[in-house]
Parts: C-alpha cells; structure tokens; sequence
C-alpha cells in the first residue's frame, strides 16, 4: 500500500494534516511521528513514497532529519517536502535544497494548491522507482552476461593450456598446480578479486611457449645443450607472441612474458628488475620455481618441497620478490598448503 510520512511535534497539526491528506488522496495510508527520532525510524521501517517534514521542531529539526534522510541508503531516493509555518528567508530555502529538500510549502495551506505538490511528489517518486527497478534489472543483466563472459574466456585459456599437454603432460600438470599455488600467494597478498582471477589464469598458460619446443628437447633426460637451453629460454617471448593479440580483461600477455625475470636483472628474456616486473609475474616466478624443484621431470626426480622453500627463501630479495616469498612461506608453513591431485589427461606413446 502507498504511503505518506507526515512529521510534526505538535499534534493538532499532525491530526489536520492527516485528515487533509486522507480528503485529497484517501488511497494512500497517512502515517505520523511527533519528532525527528520517531520519523527517521518510521521512515526506515515503512519506507513511505513522500515525507512532509516540519521545519522547526525541538532537539532534531527538519533539516538535520532531511540530511540524514538523504544520507541513509535505504531512505535517500523518498521525495522530501519541507513544511513551515514561519515565512522563511532565501538562504534557509537554499541550505534545505542543498541537504536534499525537494520541495517547500508554507502554512497555511492551500488545499487545491497542496494537492497538486503532493501528486507531483508521488508521481517524481513513481517514475525513480521504476527507473531503479529497471537500472537494477539491466545491472543484473550485464553482472550475468559478464560472468557468462569470464567463464567462457577462462575456459578459452584453460583450452589453451591443455593444447600443450597434448605434446607434454608435465608442462600441462605443472601449470595447473602452479597456478593453484600462486592464486593462493596472491589471496594471501590480499590482491584484489580481479587481480587474483588475472594470476590464476595467467598461471594456467604461462608455459605455453613451449609448444614450439621439441618434445625431445622438453623430456630429455640428460643435460641440455646451451643451444637447447637457448631454445628453453625463448618460451617467453613464444607465449607473449601467442597471447599478445587475444582481448583478455587481465595484461596476460605481459605476466606470461615476465615470469622468468629476476629481481636482481639476471633474469629473460628483458632483463627487466624489481618494480619493473609486474606483481603478478613475481607471484608466478616464485609459483613456478616451487613447484618445478618439488615435482618429477624426466631429467630428475622430484627434489621436495623443503628444498623448493629454501631456494625461495635463500634468494628473497635477490630473485624473488620479499613480500611474494613470505606469503608463499605463510601458506606452506602456516595455512598448510598442498597441491591438488590432477588427474593426467594424457599418456605418452613410448
């Protein structure tokens, strides 16, 4: 049922202005509050369509119970109309429009005069409440069809990066558990939503380069070559070059392309040090080095996870980003972290 706030801190006036009210619109429920307190409760409980608020009232007056009107979420589209018996200055006007006042009228009342405010009042509301419902309804819209959007560009990357397990099953796991870990470095870092979403998924591809890479070069079990090592190293200027043109919310292009650099400059493919490295790429670097020390190859077997953390921590600051190997440490040590089992997709033919 619609309804009309009326507030006064004396009765009679309350008791008139009902019966005024219940005459132009009986349609509408008239609700009343003799003081400010009483009407800011009443107006966040019922939540009326119009509120007719006395000016000069004792302890709150109007206008401070317009402004916390129109400072409070729930109450702050509710047309307020500002009711004074006392012939008010042009400034007093001015301070009630600039706290949110819509509308002013003075005692005494005009009947025909008032009715017309009021319905003008009640149709201004009308018309907000529908441009609302119709501005929440085209959020929820776009909210779904970008989360549609995100789950078809992550399954897009996911796609992307199995493609390379097809050559090497070891790369595909490695990547995966990689970006397990560094998404959990990244919450641990208090990164924002989006930027977890832009590290887990640039994890997922990191090591796409490698796909240019001969198999027999990647499971090699001996000692590589330099020019083999070589070859190695071009995977991340090779993943830059693939992902650099595809429209992603996240520079993956970028993390992919950074994620062998080294604090201290002494990484590739740029040589690129400290702030020069974007935070995403020192959390996959030191992801990566994790995970690849403490898991099998074909050249060696799995060093363990104390070893992988010694490395890190032996070379904070040096190669690794400080913050990224602390809170890569907290989540082993403390939060007791362990890489998921992922089921191979793949087997070799041998």
């Amino acid at each position: 049922m619609s309804k009309i706030l009326v507030i006064d801190d004396k009765l009679d006036n309350l008791i008139s202005m009902k019966a005024l009210l219940k005459s132009i619109i009986p349609e509408y429920k008239i609700i009343t509050a003799q003081n400010g307190t009483e009407g800011l409760e009443k107006a966040v409980r019922e939540l009326p369509d119009t509120i007719l608020l006395d000016i000069h009232m004792p302890g709150m007056d109007g206008y401070e119970v317009c402004q916390r009107l129109k400072s409070n979420h729930n109450t702050e589209h509710i047309p307020v109309v500002m009711v004074t018996a006392v012939r008010i200055d042009s400034e007093s006007r001015v301070k009630g429009l600039e706290i949110g006042a819509d509308m002013y009228i003075s005692k005494p009342l005009n009947a025909q005069e008032f009715a017309s405010q009021i319905r003008v009042m009640l149709r201004i509301k009308k018309a907000e409440d529908k441009l609302r419902s119709e501005k929440d309804i085209l959020e929820e819209m776009v909210q779904r069809k970008t989360e549609k959007l995100k789950k078809t560009e992550e399954g897009t990357i996911i796609a992307i990066a199995r493609i390379i397990g097809v050559k090497d099953p070891y790369i595909s796991g490695h990547q995966e558990r990689v970006s397990q870990l560094a998404t959990e470095i990244a919450k641990d870092m208090n990164f924002s939503k989006e930027q977890i979403e832009g590290v887990k998924i640039s994890a997922m591809v990191h090591d796409i380069g490698k796909i240019e890479i001969p198999s027999e070069i990647l499971s090699k079990p001996g000692k590589i070559t330099d020019i083999e090592y070589g070859l190695i190293q071009r995977h991340a200027t090779t993943g830059y070059e693939i992902l650099k043109e595809i429209d992603y919310p996240w520079p993956i292009a970028e993390i992919v392309y950074q994620h062998h650099e080294r604090i201290d400059g002494s990484g590739y493919p740029r040589g690129l040090k400290g702030e020069e490295i974007m935070p995403e790429a020192r959390i996959i670097a030191v992801a990566d080095v994790v995970e690849a020390m403490s898991s099998h190859r074909p050249y060696r077997s799995a060093l363990g996870i104390e070893i992988a953390l010694e490395e890190i921590s032996s070379n904070k600051g040096i190669l690794y980003d400080h913050n990224v190997v602390n809170a890569c440490l907290e989540i082993f040590e403390n939060k007791h972290f362990k890489f998921k089992v992922i089921k191979s997709r793949y087997t070799h033919n041998r």
